[in-house]
């Protein structure tokens, strides 16, 4: 994964009722996803960290044009990548219009923060990366899609793989629950 995690670690708690809700879009048709798999995966790496209440999570894939660009305004890297996360910020959504953050209306009072879902992050995928890194790693394009789903969610959570120790850490859990939550789900 050459990929990385982008923006600081979410630490709001979310609200305790509720459960988490995966998004995802495949905006690229060079290789066929199995989206509603990899919903479902995202789903459970979810429940496995012990994420609640009414929150959000989004996973895109895209193409290698976009993520390419993505990867050189965020990172500063040339060239495509097989996963970036975007984990959002622990400040609270400021209320009003975009971009001038005026008010939000006459008719309509400003939200109180307990009814604004939390939103976790942002996970952007390439598929055609994927697919050759799968063929570097003796691994089929799904189980591939599956690692990088795994591994950018659990940065979206905060994990990082900066030092030796840490890479242990995250690289055996995301093995554990790709095996569990994946392999041995089919």
């Amino acid at each position: 994964m050459t990929g990385g995690a982008i923006g600081p670690t979410p630490r709001r708690p979310g609200p305790p009722e509720g459960r988490p809700t995966v998004f995802a879009a495949d905006e690229q048709h060079a290789v066929e996803v199995p989206l509603d798999r990899l919903v479902k995966l995202a789903q459970d790496v979810l429940a496995e960290r012990k994420v609640k209440g009414e929150c959000e999570l989004a996973i895109t894939f895209v193409d290698e044009t976009s993520i390419a660009e993505l990867n050189q305004q965020f990172l500063g890297e040339d060239g495509p990548t097989d996963v970036l996360a975007f984990p959002i910020d622990d400040e609270l959504v400021e209320s009003g219009r975009s971009p001038d953050s005026g008010t939000s209306g006459p008719d309509r009072p400003d939200p109180e923060p307990g009814d604004v879902p939390i939103l976790l992050g942002d996970v952007m995928v390439c598929p055609s990366v994927a697919a050759r890194n799968a063929v570097e790693h003796s691994r089929t394009t799904d189980d591939e899609l599956a690692l990088l789903v795994v591994h950018g969610i659990l940065h979206v959570l905060g994990m990082d793989h900066a030092d030796p120790e840490e890479e242990r850490a995250m690289f055996a859990l995301q093995e554990d629950m790709l095996q569990r939550l994946f392999r041995d789900a089919v």
